[in-house]
């Protein structure tokens, strides 16, 4: 908890990235965040905005090669595997709470590190639990925008059959780095399937599950497509369903009535709405005996550092959406 005269003292490890980036581009707005330091190895000594070139006149931080125990809340913003390298060789005080957006401690077998526990930091399944913990696993941008479709279901224990989803993503899902799949001229004008039916993502998204609906064993079929565009998620997801189409709106609008960022929209729906804030929104739709369900969300924001900043207002007893009343582009 923090009074409302006091700010939190944030730092920032893997700053220079795609998700580092969205979340400096939040804190250095947020009324309740200073950001004591922003760590990056390869780019220590140069202004932030050298690399991240639209926060020119926003901020005048500069990267740093070191750390700080002055601080209440360390962001890790690095690669999938490097959030437990980093912890191993880093002593982090006690009194520091950890948000961490790779996917080192997602799944309970990995959810504790040298007696730090790690609770999965989805709002809308874990709202409570997060409240009260000191670290976050932040989930994955696909397990975000495919769970949000599927929680109310689970919830009543509705989830019956083979779940088929099909969901795409933007470039900057891919990360910073470039590769043959994220270079412009292999990207524009082109789409392609990757990772069908093993996406890593897939462990986390079956423990939410199951996390509602222990005895859900059935198979989840997902197909993840590369889309010709920078940012976002659209999923497309379904299944059979005994409910009628008023039943099941009525069912995702009840869950999600108390949660400020996930909205059910009656009309169909489309990527500019959320693109560039916190939002996720669902459309629910009934054909014959299947609920069709659409989930769309920014994948870098909602999908990873607006969802880790939303967590750590829940940690620190601010208000939800301190900080990420953020506006879609529109066009």
């Amino acid at each position: 908890m923090v009074n409302n005269s006091e700010k939190i003292r944030a730092g920032i490890v893997g700053g220079a990235g795609y998700t580092g980036g969205e979340l400096l581009r939040i804190l250095v707005h947020h009324p309740k965040v200073d950001i004591t330091f922003v760590h990056s190895n390869s780019n220590a000594g140069n202004p932030v905005s050298d690399v991240h070139t639209d926060l020119l006149g926003d901020t005048d931080l500069v990267f740093s090669d070191h750390l700080s125990d002055d601080i209440d809340v360390l962001f890790l913003c690095v690669g999938h595997g490097d959030a437990k390298k980093f912890l191993d060789a880093n002593t982090v005080a006690d009194k520091i709470k950890i948000i961490d957006l790779s996917q080192d401690f997602r799944l309970q077998k990995n959810a504790e590190l040298a007696g730090r526990k790690f609770v999965y930091g989805l709002p809308e399944l874990n709202r409570q639990s997060i409240a009260e913990a000191d670290n976050i696993a932040n989930p994955g941008c696909f397990a975000t925008c495919i769970q949000l479709a599927l929680l109310p279901l689970a919830a009543k224990g509705l989830l019956k059959g083979e779940l088929h989803i099909n969901a795409t993503t933007g470039s900057t899902g891919a990360g910073q780095s470039l590769s043959a799949t994220s270079h412009f001229s292999w990207r524009n004008n082109n789409l392609s399937i990757y990772k069908a039916f093993g996406h890593q993502h897939l462990n986390e998204i079956g423990e939410s599950i199951k996390q509602l609906q222990p005895g859900f064993t059935e198979a989840v079929n997902f197909i993840p497509q590369r889309g010709d565009f920078t940012r976002g998620i659209l999923a497309a997801v379904y299944l059979d369903s005994d409910l009628t189409g008023e039943e099941a709106i009525a069912l995702y609008e009840k869950y999600y009535a108390g949660h400020p960022f996930t909205h059910v929209s009656r009309k169909n729906i489309d990527l500019k709405q959320v693109v560039n804030t916190n939002k996720a929104l669902l459309h629910v739709e009934k054909h014959g005996g299947k609920l069709f369900i659409i989930s769309i969300i920014d994948n870098l924001l909602k999908g990873a550092s607006g969802q880790a900043v939303q967590n750590m207002n829940l940690l620190f007893g601010l208000d939800e959406r301190e900080g990420l009343k953020l506006k879609a582009g529109g066009f």
